[in-house]
């Protein structure tokens, strides 16, 4: 049976590395470390999200503020609150929750936040340094990703990871970041996704595989090659009558029959998606050391 990847304790370790870097800046410079959110509308599952990052900020000592706005709030009452976060000293990172309701421009939204306190790493300023190597934010999830392989002792460095997935949040951002000539990456990157003519050739030549395609239980274990690393992306709802809640949460990858094939595999929950958080408290640390 494959190691399982404890996504928990990785987390839980990078928080309380981020928690000791904010206690020693607000001991040595008096400096704390300001996150502000901003929620447009009343999706339950933004909202929940918002929760957490809020509670994660107030136990690693970093302060936040959330901004809850209207579902019908106009695109350039946005634009300016974005535009007086980005101008306030005690805010060093500012992170619109997604998706935004339909009449409103993500992509505005995006391009209107100071690089600089770009903490989700989506800016296209970020995305662009991402691309050619220079040190800038990296997105939370792919981060994340990173981080999971290098403290499982899983180090991409000269292995074939095969990128299951294209997306801006996950997909292109993670083959851009481990195919860099840099410590935690230098590997050899493959993007595959559902155009190829088949599918299954690219995941079974995979060293490292990562799954971010966003169709539940839909790599399995005849499909991969055996000793594989596999980082689990999706984060799936699936209906089963026999559990309380009605559904149960699945990733992009079988794990019952993956986890006999791989060397090592994230669960789901408890893998990558417990990583996003700690990533984004990182970010935050990092924005407020440029920026002080």
């Amino acid at each position: 049976m494959a190691e399982i990847i404890d996504g928990k304790k990785i987390a839980e370790d990078i928080k309380r590395e981020v928690k000791q870097e904010v206690v020693r800046m607000r001991a040595t410079k008096g400096i704390v470390p300001g996150l502000a959110f901003i929620l447009v509308g009343e999706n339950p599952a933004s909202q929940s999200y918002v929760r957490s990052k809020g509670k994660a900020c107030e136990e690693a000592g970093i302060y936040s503020v959330t901004e809850r706005m209207p579902m019908d709030t106009p695109e350039y009452v946005l634009l300016a609150r974005i535009a007086e976060f980005n101008a306030d000293p005690n805010i060093h990172g500012l992170l619109v929750q997604l998706p935004l309701p339909k009449h409103i421009s993500e992509e505005e939204v995006i391009r209107a936040i100071d690089p600089r306190k770009d903490v989700d790493g989506f800016h296209p300023m970020n995305i662009g340094k991402l691309v050619i190597g220079q040190d800038t934010f990296k997105s939370c999830t792919p981060a994340g990703i990173q981080e999971l392989l290098v403290r499982s002792g899983n180090d991409p460095a000269g292995k074939h990871v095969v990128v299951v997935g294209r997306s801006n949040i996950v997909g292109k951002p993670i083959a851009n970041i481990l195919l860099q000539k840099q410590s935690g990456a230098n590997a050899v990157v493959t993007v595959a996704h559902t155009g190829a003519s088949d599918l299954t050739s690219y995941i079974k030549s995979a060293d490292i595989l990562i799954a971010a395609i966003g169709k539940p239980e839909f790599i399995t274990g005849a499909m991969l090659k055996e000793g594989v690393v596999v980082i689990d992306v999706g984060i799936n709802r699936v209906e089963d009558s026999s559990l309380p809640k009605g559904y149960r949460i699945v990733g992009d990858v079988h794990f019952e029959s993956a986890s006999k094939i791989a060397k090592a595999i994230t669960p789901v929950p408890g893998g990558v998606g417990l990583m996003t958080i700690a990533m984004l408290l990182r970010n935050t640390v990092k924005a407020t050391k440029q920026l002080s």
